[in-house]
Order: C-alpha cells, then structure tokens, then sequence
C-alpha cells in the first residue's frame, strides 16, 4: 500500500432503513473499483458484505461489515451496518467510529423510522453527515420529494451535487452539478457510462444546485465571502477546497442519486468520496477523556475497539479504529487501558467482508481487526503501555426490549450454557442474560424476536447448545395497604431445653418505593437485646416470599413493640421462628396487594398507524403520557404494565409493516387491578401445588 498518511483516509458508514440497499451500494463499489468481478444481491444470499450464514438465509444485514478498497490513492473504510430495527446497535457503533454517516434514503419508501435513526446517531456522534436517494431505478422513484423530506425533516444543508437524470424504468444517469457533466450510463448492469453535456432540460437546476453549493462553500472563508459577495467569481480550487471544510463542519451535507443494483452513479459517487469526504485530519482531535487523541502518525498510539466477531477459521477478530499514531505488528504488544493487560499482536487485518489482508502496520484512521486479542471488549481503549494515557468514552448501545426465559434442553446443555452465552455477549453488546434471584428465569433479553432467534441458533450450530424458551415469569411484589398487629409465639417442648419466643409486631404501610423499615420499640426488657437483632433478621428472609403469592414484600414497616421470652428455652432461632408466625398473621391482616412493574415506552411510527398504537396501549392497560411529531413520524410516550410488553417487539412490527420502533425502560411498582391479581395469585398457588 505503499507510505500511507491519515489525511488519504476516508471512512464511512452506510446507514439506513432496511431494505434501501447499503449492501447493494457496498456490492456496486467494490464491482465498479474492481475489488470483485462479478456483483453479487442481497437476494440471493451472495454479497460479499453480508457473508454470515443467518445473513444469507434471511436476506438481511445482522451485523456491520467492514470494507476496504482503494481509490483515486485514497483507502476507503466502508462500514456495511444493519438497518433492521433489531440490530440497530451496530448502527450506532459505525457512525461512532467513521468519520462520516452515508444516510441511505429509498427514492420509493423515502424516510423511514431507521433512516430517522440513523439521523440521530450521527448527531448525536457529531458526525458529518451526506444522503444517498436510492433506487432511482424502481417504479414511483421520486427525487425531488425525498429531497424535500430529507430538508424539513433532518437540515436544509442537505445540498444535491447529483441530480437524477430520468427514473423509473427512465433513470439513465446522472448529472454531476460540480462538474457541469453528464453521465449517461448503459442498461446492463456494467456500470460502464459515457460523459456528455447537461441535458438541456436539467441546466437550469443544476446551476441552480452548483449555486447553492457554493454559496454554502464560501461561507467557511470570511474573506471568500466577501469576494463572492461583491460579485467577484470563486475560483475552482477555492471552491474545492471550502465544500470539503463545509462537509466536514456540516455546513454542507451532499446529496446523491443513484441506484446500485442498476449500477448508475456509483463510480461518481467514489470519486466524490476520495476528492471531498473529510478525512481524520479534517475532523481533527477525538476527545479520550482528559486527552485529545490527534490524527496524527507521530503521535502517541491510540485505538478503540467497537466491534468483536467470532471467525471460524481465524478465531475472535477485534475490529479496532485507531485514532492517533502508528503500530506494527512486529514484535509490538498492545495495552488494553480498560483491562490493564499487555497482549502480543500477531498481524493486523484489512477486512472485506469475511476475507482479510495482512498489513504489517496501522496508522491513524486505519480501520482493521486484529486476530486472537482475548483481553479487548467493545469500548475498550488500546494503546501502547506508558503511550497514551486516555480513554475514550464507552460505545452506546439501546437497551434490550423483548426478553425470553431459556431452559436448557439436556443436562450437557446447562453445563455448556454459561461459556457459549459468554462468547456471544462479547460480539452483541445490545444483548443481556442475567438469572433473576426473584423468579429464578434465566432472561436472555435482545431488540427482538428475530434478534433473539438468531442468537438461538448461533448457541446451536457454533456451541451445540440446544435451548427452549418460554415468556419470563414477571418479578411481582406484595405489599400492604393498612396497619395491622400480630403476635407471634413460638412454643415448643421436647424434653430437655425446649424452645419459646413470642413477639407483638405492628405493621404499617410506606410510601411507593421505601423499601422495608425495622423499629425496635421494646422496653422494660420485654424482648431481651440479644434476641432483637434475630426477629430484624427473621423478617427480612421471610419477606423474601410473601404469604399472598411468594412474591417479595416491599415498602412497609414493622415495629417490634412488645413479647416475652424463658430464661432457659428462648434463642435466636425461636425468635426467628416467632417472628415468621406474626408476619405471616400481620401481612395477610394488613389488606395486602399485588405490584406489578410498569415501564416507560417510548414508540416512534409513521402518522398513519398512530390510531393502532393509541388503541393498542389501552388494550394492554397502558396510559399515554404524550406525543411529540418529529417531521411525519410520531413518537408516543405512554406507561404500561411490564406483563402487557413481552410480545410488545412482534406486535408493533405487525402492526406498522416493520415502520415501528420502540425503546422501555423500569419506571415503578403500582397495584395490580382485583381481577388480574387474583388470576396470577391462583397461578402461583397452582405452580406450588404442582412442585409438591
């Protein structure tokens, strides 16, 4: 590859809503740069991008794919990421560490509640950011809407440098407004084209479009500016060199049309990637906490890892973004700041796809994975030891929203459960597992079903672990609603020393959320000191399962007033014993209730299924707390009952087609209403009679 620097670097994610072709374009690139010769399709499980076995079967991206190819002397980083809702952590991780977000928005479908997503990674990560109007080839393609939607919904500095020549069946080609040229290209798929003048009836609208660009360039030179303003003409260099700073700062944000699988527009579209997309040197220092990491070679060695991948013929691949200086693989060791942990390297790997390229030495903005490094996670920050001595902020990944109690099929799968879940944890950070003290379920929680069944089927066929699933069980509380006083005497004689301890107790109820309250209020000795701190113990085990359905007891008091004891028979464990009597009484006499968690749900759809959403929350016992329109899609706050959202995941995407998307998070314990709480109380009783 020669002497590499980081400003010839350019890295981009490509984003969007699924189905607007991201694998297609990545195909098309790496067909038209000559990297393969032949394009594959999405649908028909051959791209080089989407090479995982689950990715083939179901026609989808699961995880990014990294690709590298080389242009105009510039060495691109492509990053492939999912657009299903399922996945859109990977999303998120891409535009974390590229240095540009491409927005894929289908010329049909326009925006879309992931192509909304994406948008909001990428300010969120500051990251520049430029559209891609797709499909231009297919029936109803509609540039100038899109445009238009891309403008009111997301920024008015989205510019066209593209402009679409014909669509439909009619889209031939593509005007390069920069350029004042025209590419008209042939109709087999070649990507093969021919250069001519601006049709007649598009040369207004690309002056038009050229105009705009350079007004908006100009801007980021006040003495430009000027010049321009007082009718002065803008020189070619210094437009070209002000539309790359203005793309960096966001100032501009291009707009594109093409269609991939017809391979119309794709090589302009690289060519304008390699002359005018920010490299690392354009985005300049990445805060790592109290240092600033600068894209330069000379400086301290810094990297981030955002993305770990089980390889079967490799083993584990560390997908890392370096950010500041340079390494090489002979002879070097990388330290996991994170971990505080020194690890030999072996090669660096310039991925495409599933294959890679060994590269003896990486700079800033490289983007590769390096094989066998067992200390580094996603997030972690990689240096050199005594380099570097910052560390970049963890990558963000949404929270789990549909979760499945897994059992495990055979004794020989429980014992292999822990070590193949583990390794599956490291690759999907927005995937959970945890086994719930309350109910005991163990909870392997993800975006949704295809998410969880595509997890399901890696235990299978890469550990051989077989598991069934069935709907967690709810962690319910009980607590009560009125005071109430119960004795409890424990009195037992069995020749010998018997056993007695007798204890009054007052319960009262607390506030929502106070947890559980012991006072001690004996006097006069009634209850020796020595034995109060065995009645406190007693009530928090037996609180543990309470008597209305061995649900935990939460938010009340108990005030230990008053008992008596036997110089000889009385012990902890008589107390203790005492104690479990009174609770029992004291609960059961203090009107006790069931509780049930209730989650914040934020839900995010189109205008037009915003009647099936509102009807669909009463259904499942919901309160809308708000709605907020965000350009022609609507996001719906609303409070539901934890019981009424485990299928929550399916049923949205059934009922918006796949528009919908949604994000819950705990928010309180509230009483559950008389009818439901005596079925789950009558289920409970049934489950403990059928384990006796």
């Amino acid at each position: 590859m020669g002497v590499r620097k980081p400003e010839d670097t350019r890295s981009f994610a490509l984003c969007a809503h699924g189905g607007a072709g991201k694998t297609s374009l990545a195909e098309a690139m790496l067909f038209d740069n000559g990297n393969i010769t032949r394009m594959g399709s999405v649908q028909n499980g051959n791209t080089v991008s989407d090479f995982q076995s689950e990715e083939q079967k179901r026609n989808i991206s699961i995880s990014t794919s990294l690709l590298t190819l080389e242009r105009k002397g510039k060495t691109f980083y492509v990053l492939d990421a999912p657009g299903y809702a399922d996945f859109t952590g990977e999303m998120s991780a891409a535009i974390r560490v590229a240095d540009t977000a491409v927005i894929l928005v289908s010329s049909v479908g326009g925006i879309e509640v992931q192509t909304s997503k994406a948008w909001e990674y990428a300010e969120h990560h500051s990251a520049p950011v430029s559209f891609v109007v797709s499909k231009m080839d297919r029936e109803n393609a509609d540039f100038e809407k899109v445009l238009d939607d891309i403008k009111s919904q997301f920024s008015q500095n989205a510019l066209p440098v593209f402009l679409p020549i014909g669509a439909g069946e009619k889209f031939t080609g593509i005007v390069d407004v920069l350029r004042g040229k025209s590419y008209t290209y042939k109709p087999d798929g070649s990507g093969k084209f021919t250069e001519g003048e601006i049709p007649a009836d598009l040369a207004d609208e690309a002056a038009s479009a050229r105009e705009a660009l350079v007004e908006a360039a100009v801007e980021m030179d006040d003495e430009l500016m000027e010049k321009y303003l007082e009718g002065e003409e803008v020189s070619e260099a210094d437009f070209e060199r002000t539309l790359k700073t203005a793309i960096a700062a966001k100032r501009i944000m291009p707009v594109f049309a093409l269609s991939a699988t017809a391979n119309i527009g794709v090589p302009q579209f690289m060519d304008f990637v390699a002359d005018y997309f920010p490299s690392p040197v354009d985005i300049g220092a990445v805060d790592a906490g109290d240092v600033k990491a600068e894209p330069k070679t000379d400086a301290p060695f810094s990297a981030l890892c955002f993305k770990v991948m089980a390889d079967a013929f490799v083993g584990k691949l560390s997908f890392i973004r370096v950010y500041s200086g340079t390494l090489s693989s002979e002879g070097s060791s990388i330290y996991n700041i994170d971990k505080g942990e020194d690890e030999r390297i072996s090669s660096f790997k310039l991925m495409t796809g599933k294959d890679g390229k060994d590269v003896k030495e990486v700079i800033a903005g490289d983007i590769v994975a390096i094989p066998k490094l067992q200390s580094a996670r996603v997030g972690h920050t990689l240096a050199t030891k005594g380099g570097f001595s910052g560390k970049f902020p963890a990558i963000e990944f949404p929270k789990p929203v549909y979760s499945v109690a897994v059992i495990a099929k055979t004794r020989a799968d429980e014992d292999k459960l822990g070590s193949a879940i583990s390794r599956i944890l490291e690759e999907d950070c927005s995937l959970t597992f945890e086994k719930n003290a309350e109910t005991r379920d163990n909870v392997l929680s993800g975006m949704g079903d295809m998410h969880i069944n595509i997890v399901l089927s890696k235990l299978k066929e890469r550990y051989n672990v077989d598991l069934d699933t069935k709907t967690p069980q709810v962690p319910y509380r009980e607590t009560i609603r009125k005071m109430s006083e119960a004795q409890g005497k424990h009195k037992k004689q069995s020749g010998g020393h018997g056993q007695y301890g007798d204890v009054y107790i007052r319960y009262r109820p607390l506030e929502r959320g106070e947890g559980f309250k012991f006072i001690d209020s004996v006097v006069g000795g009634a209850v020796p000191r020595n034995f109060i701190p065995a009645v406190e113990k007693g009530l928090r085990e037996y609180m543990v399962a309470g008597p209305l359905a061995g649900f935990p007891v939460v938010d009340f008091s108990a005030e230990l007033y008053y008992g008596s004891y036997h110089d000889v028979d009385s012990s902890e464990m008589s107390f203790k014993l005492a104690t479990r009597l009174s609770f029992r009484k004291g609960i059961m006499d203090a009107n006790p209730v069931l509780l049930e968690p209730v989650m914040d749900v934020e839900v995010t759809v189109p205008d037009q299924f915003m009647g099936d959403v509102m009807g669909d929350f009463n259904s499942r016992r919901g309160r809308v707390m708000g709605m907020e329109a965000h350009g022609k899609l609507q996001v719906v706050k609303a409070q539901v009952p934890l019981s009424e959202m485990f299928r929550y995941a399916t049923d949205l995407r059934s009922m918006t087609s796949g528009e919908g998307s949604f994000s819950m998070e705990y928010s309180h314990y509230e009483e559950v209403p008389g009818d439901i709480a005596k079925k789950v109380i009558a289920a409970h009783k049934k489950e403990e009679e059928d384990e006796e």
